[in-house]
């Protein structure tokens, strides 16, 4: 069975030159793919489908996808050997989804309402900034750089659907109650990346002690105030995404 799963992650290692970020492929690719998110969001939002249904069926994609890309690392890309640094506990890789169909659907479940602001404000968050600076989605593979790409539209796309819905939250108060599972989620990344530091270099949510921030200027703000200054800097830069991403949801969905 695992020799049959190797060839077929071998068969699928499609090689191409490595894009560039901000050339044609990425930005016809986000002109087609962005879009495309907004419309289905628009339109599923409309049929009055089990919303918790969409947003597990979404998990189990995202979860799919994932099996794909860890084994494309291990297998292919990594002959054998695991780069801690692609574990799956970024923001943007929270599989909150899948947690969904065990609450009961009503308008007043705050668990599923705080799962859902979390999803509606910062998937919605982590799609568009990884977007905007793709360079972490682009691979010398085919299909491992198209899994980037549509996961982060797929993002976009919960991420609206839950304001769309009225699944997400659209009050300051609904943004608060929501940051101790923000929190929650800091405290697992801060773990991986200090259990497994003896093993690999995890980065999860770019906030590793043990070296500055990888992300595009916050990488410099630490080599100049610090790591662990800088981390905190980051997250409270991250708390300020999220929050205004909940508060222009909220005005372009009131209801």
């Amino acid at each position: 069975m695992l020799s049959f799963i190797k060839t077929l992650l071998q068969a699928s290692a499609w090689p191409i030159q490595t894009p560039e970020p901000y050339s044609a492929f990425h930005i016809l690719l986000c002109a087609a793919g962005i879009p495309l998110a907004v419309f289905l969001a628009r339109r599923l939002a409309r049929t009055g489908t089990h919303p918790c249904g969409v947003l597990f069926i979404c998990g189990l994609v995202l979860a799919v996808s994932e099996l794909y890309k860890q084994g494309f690392l291990y297998f292919v890309a990594g002959q054998g050997r695991y780069n801690w640094w692609y574990f799956p506990f970024q923001l943007c890789s929270v599989p909150m989804c899948l947690i969904l169909p065990l609450f009961k659907h009503t308008p007043h479940c705050r668990t599923e309402k705080c799962i859902c602001t979390f999803m509606q404000d910062f998937a919605l968050l982590g799609g568009v900034m990884a977007l905007a600076e793709p360079s972490g989605l682009m691979h010398p593979y085919l299909l491992l750089t198209l899994h980037g790409f549509l996961w982060h539209f797929m993002l976009i796309f919960i991420g609206l659907y839950c304001a769309m819905t009225g699944l997400g939250g659209r009050t300051p108060g609904d943004f608060v109650s929501m940051l101790p599972l923000f929190l929650a989620c800091i405290c697992i990344a801060t773990f991986i990346n200090v259990a497994s530091h003896p093993y690999g270099n995890a980065d999860m949510f770019y906030i590793s002690p043990y070296y500055p921030n990888g992300q595009i200027v916050f990488h410099q703000i630490a080599l100049t105030i610090g790591t662990a200054a800088g981390n905190l800097l980051y997250l409270a830069a991250m708390v300020l995404g999220g929050f205004i991403c909940h508060l222009s949801l909220g005005r372009l969905f009131p209801r």
